[in-house]
């Protein structure tokens, strides 16, 4: 994967679940969503960020989460970045 624009937040990531998934990932060789970084960069700054997307994505909905993560792929594709 490319770096992300931001070096200094890519390479200070904070002890927590975040930057364990980064590294559990990498080790892998596969792509991840890069805002991942920020989460471990800031995890309290971005700790309701986290819970927005967890309610969008699984909270109560006339659509499925399946659905819903379909559409989310879907765009992520479009946009060219990994989902």
């Amino acid at each position: 994967m490319k770096p992300i624009f931001l070096p200094d937040v890519e390479a200070n990531p904070q002890p927590g679940p975040h930057a364990d998934g980064i590294r559990a990932i990498q080790a892998t060789g596969q792509e991840y969503p890069q805002i991942w970084h920020l989460f471990a960069y800031r995890p309290a700054a971005t700790e309701h960020l986290a819970r927005f997307t967890q309610e969008v994505m699984r909270g109560q909905s006339e659509l499925s989460s399946g659905l819903r993560e379909l559409i989310a792929a879907f765009t992520s594709a479009g946009n060219h970045c990994p989902f």
